[in-house]
């Protein structure tokens, strides 16, 4: 039997379906493109779903790819033995109707027997219960006696997904011989015993499994192909399991030179490296496909892997960083086979960097606490953390809860994950209150449920923004009404309208709705529950009425306005995928007149020069009067001409392709301008961040833009008056006031540090006794975190064996620090315990070490009352 690299297994299987005249495509993203019903993918076919199920085109008729996939239920298994993984790669070959069982078994025959060579007698196949066809075609043709075909259940050969393509299945298994075996006479594929590996899945795609599951036959057969890239390299390279074949022993040996450790499967680190091999191949693939780390979906995936391989180093004894530098290793030896990885290397680098960052930050403090609820929970003789300490910490320090119960786990504890999930949706509700306190959904609710579904209005407000129209429906106090008079508020449904409701992110339109004797304004323009627009009026004077003919008119200058707006979002999207990278993606809008904001996706915030490129690239576009374009056409073709779409947004048969010359194109309702040179100015106002993962950009256009130049340049001229200079001198008269204020500063420091250490002696006589030991507990105004430090060293340096807790309020900032002697540490005292307890009155956080630890706080008119508990702390502690 040949020994093969798995590089070089992936490229024999994929030039053999294509000598067999099957296209050869590359790896689909791990991200699911139109299928809600996947966070990941996890399956070679599953990219493919639409082709088997008839819904699209495939192509090709024949079909072959190694396809990326992750199984995000294997991850709390991962490491524990060394069989889990997460990321895995799938070698599959495929028919859309073209051959089916013959074929394909004779494809699967050839392969393995004459290219991998893998010798024929050891190769064992199993057929499903009922499938008599497949049986005798490996029996009466392909030669394999009937002792070496099983027929098993549907529990083992046949193959489906919740809804979608499903049918039975043959599996082609290798003998690894009797050592690995259970020593039955019996012993065969199905037994539980390692003897026989699974490592070919042949499917006979002839159902389409509906959400009630039933089986429905499709139009035309399908084969579905499944190979484990792992699984065949290790049968090919004789080891017992996947982590010692060449790729990932190739990671192991990096992991071996951070650590200076050698592996051994099975000794306590050996879960450590395995957990930080599988999950650094995972996290690399999946930043390269987009994905960025955050709190939900997908995002939460990628951070737990990434926060899980980061403790596993520090339990191999790892400082710092590593994981940016690890992803090194697999973006080298995977770079050939997949060339995005080269590609975004440094932004695959950065992101893992950045989250393995915040983690670093939080996860000392967090396992410290942590450990305290331990030993909490053991002193009480308990064996369950309570679920609102678990919520603090994934809350607080970013813990998620998954790394929490692996932590009690070595302690043989558990949570109360009910009682997490209860704190849980409790901040759901508060976040989900007050994005409703700031909202107005009563025009989408009660006022809307009187009105007749089946009353339409036709939109024409693209192409004209003023129409002759007539009054459907009046909606007044939640009752339909046949008049609304002068000075009265209510809703109007129009037969036609010119009036674009409020969606997408863009505002709905204002204007008139006028007779020769009525007015009426048109204050929004929004949708109702059945998609009915609704014009929300207030009557200036005269009467509208039911059936009355009016004249409705937008207001032209606010729509442009809103337009450019809108316009510019579009330019700005491609702008940021330009300079930060293709893995941006739009996370929300607000288009108004007067600004815009755009939400989009990205795991730091943007620097000065970055967005300064975007601001320029924008510009630059509007600069250059690229014509706006817009074209109707299915979502299948706007995607054929390189379309943007939101991945959570509903398309209909029929989309409307926005297209701003060559430089973007994407699927949107709202309303634009004919050129871009109509926005005039682009200005970024702001930018920040909104969420764990989400960044917002807030700017103005046309004559705000304008305007908000204006306002800076009378601000400087301003400030030059004031520094009674010219406007080119400025920053260089204010640097030289910043550097006389910070020399004047330090001055006044070091002054105050004087006065407090000449009163050093009166802080020292101030010590009391608290059950047999010396506690100086003091507030001392002025001094910043580092000063505090200074007089607490100071003061420990003249006392042997003391505890120390100082306060201080500083430029209405509140910072405390408490100190420890060895010796009191040896008594049960603990400086960061103590002063997390101090700052929480004080409306605020802290710890750290038993000898040394700091804090800060909110209220300063609290640093009295939160120095008073230290003796009651200090008791408990002694206890």
């Amino acid at each position: 039997m040949k020994k093969l690299g798995s590089h070089e297994i992936r490229k024999i299987f994929l030039d053999f379906f294509k000598e067999k005249g099957h296209l050869v495509e590359k790896s689909f993203s791990l991200v699911p493109k139109n299928d809600k019903s996947l966070l990941l993918i996890n399956a070679g076919m599953a990219p493919l779903k639409s082709y088997f199920l008839g819904t699209e085109q495939p192509p090709s008729k024949k079909m072959a790819t190694c396809q990326k996939c992750i199984r995000t239920g294997d991850i709390d298994n991962v490491g524990k033995t060394a069989r889990h993984g997460t990321f895995f790669e799938m070698l599959g070959n495929f028919s859309f109707g073209d051959y089916f069982k013959r074929e394909a078994i004779n494809l699967a025959w050839e392969l393995m027997t004459e290219r991998l060579e893998l010798p024929a007698e050891k190769l064992w196949v199993s057929v499903y219960l009922e499938d008599d066809e497949a049986y005798d075609i490996w029996n009466k043709e392909i030669g394999i006696s009937k002792d070496r075909i099983v027929r098993l259940g549907k529990e083992d050969n046949f193959w489906e997904l919740e809804v979608g393509p499903s049918g039975p299945c043959t599996e082609i298994y290798i003998d690894r011989g009797e050592k690995y075996g259970c020593g039955s006479p019996d012993c065969k594929p199905g037994c539980d015993c390692d003897r026989y590996l699974e490592i070919w899945n042949l499917v006979f795609s002839q159902y389409d499994k509906d959400e009630k599951g039933n089986y429905n036959p499709l139009e035309s057969k399908n084969i579905d192909t499944g190979m484990g890239l792992e699984r065949i390299s290790a049968v090919m390279q004789d080891t017992d399991n996947i982590f010692e074949i060449d790729t990932m022993q190739d990671i192991i040996k990096e992991v071996e030179s951070i650590t200076g450790k050698k592996y051994v499967s099975t000794d306590k680190d050996g879960m450590s490296f395995r957990v930080i091999t599988d999950h650094i191949r995972a996290m690399t693939f999946l930043v390269s496909d987009g994905v960025i780390p955050s709190n939900e979906g997908r995002g939460y995936v990628l951070r737990r892997l990434i926060r899980r391989a980061a403790r596993h180093g520090k339990l191999l004894g790892i400082k710092g960083l590593f994981l940016n530098e690890l992803a090194i290793k697999v973006i080298n030896s995977w770079g050939e086979a997949y060339p995005d990885l080269k590609e975004r290397e440094a932004q695959i680098r950065k992101i893992i960097k950045v989250e393995e960052e915040k983690f670093e930050e939080t996860i000392d403090q967090g396992i410290n606490i942590l450990n305290e609820y331990i030993k909490e929970v053991k002193a009480n003789n308990k064996d369950i953390l309570d679920g609102h300490h678990a919520f603090k910490l994934y809350d607080t320090y970013g813990f998620p809860l998954d790394l929490t119960k692996e932590i009690l786990e070595e302690y043989k504890l558990t949570v109360d994950e009910n009682e997490f999930n209860i704190e849980m949706e409790k901040q759901r509700q508060r976040a989900r209150k007050a994005r409703e306190e700031g909202d107005n959904h009563s025009w989408n609710t009660e006022t809307t449920l009187n009105i007749d579904k089946d009353i339409k209005t036709i939109f024409e407000g693209y192409e004209n923004l003023s129409l002759d129209t007539k009054i459907s429906v009046i909606v007044s106090d939640k009752e339909s009404e046949n008049v609304l008079k002068a000075g009265e508020q209510g809703i109007v449904l129009l037969e036609r309208t010119p009036f674009y409701a409020e969606g997408g992110g863009q505002a709905g339109d204002t204007g008139t709705i006028t007779t020769n004797k009525v007015k009426a304004e048109v204050v929004d323009t929004k949708k109702g529950q059945e998609g009915q627009i609704i014009h929300i009026v207030k009557v200036i004077e005269g009467t509208l009425e039911v059936g009355q003919k009016v004249i409705a008119e937008v207001d032209v200058l606010k729509r442009v306005d809103t337009a450019r707006n809108h316009s510019v979002t579009h330019i700005l999207h491609q702008a940021l995928k330009d300079v930060i990278g293709e893995h941006v993606n739009q996370a929300g809008s607000l288009v108004l007149a007067d600004r815009m904001r755009f939400d989009f996706t990205h795991f730091e915030g943007v620097s000065r020069e970055s967005l300064d490129k975007i601001e320029d690239i924008v510009n630059s576009k509007i600069l250059e009067g690229l014509s706006v374009d817009i074209v109707e056409t299915t979502l299948d073709e706007a995607r054929n001409m390189g379309a943007q779409a939101l991945f959570n947004e509903k398309y209909g048969d029929k989309v409307r392709l926005v297209k701003i010359g060559e430089y973007s194109k994407e699927l949107c309702g709202g309303t634009h301008i004919k050129n871009s040179s109509q926005i005039g100015l682009f200005k970024i106002l702001s930018e920040a961040g909104i969420a764990s993962g989400v960044r917002r950009i807030e700017a103005v256009t046309g004559l705000k833009a304008y305007e908000y130049v204006k306002e800076l340049e009378q601000q400087i001229y301003k400030v030059s008056e004031l520094l009674k200079g010219n406007k080119k001198d400025i920053i260089n008269k204010i640097q030289t006031m910043v550097e006389e204020h910070k020399s004047l500063e330090k001055e006044i420091g070091k002054l105050k540090s004087e006065l407090t250490l000449s009163k050093l002696d009166d802080i020292i006589n101030s010590a009391i006794k608290v059950e047999g030991i010396s506690v100086i507990c003091k507030r001392i105004d002025d001094l910043n975190g580092d000063s505090l430090r200074q007089l607490g060293d100071k003061i420990k340096d003249k006392l042997g064996s003391v505890l120390i807790v100082l306060g201080s309020s500083k430029d209405d900032k509140v910072s405390f620090i408490s100190m420890a002697t060895k010796d009191l540490i040896g008594k049960g005292i603990h400086a960061g315990n103590i002063i997390r307890e101090v700052a929480k009155i004080a409306g605020g956080g802290g710890g750290g070490r038993p000898d040394m630890a700091q804090a800060g706080g909110k209220h300063v008119e609290k640093i009295d009352e939160a120095l008073s508990v230290v003796s009651d702390i200090v008791k408990a502690q002694l206890k």
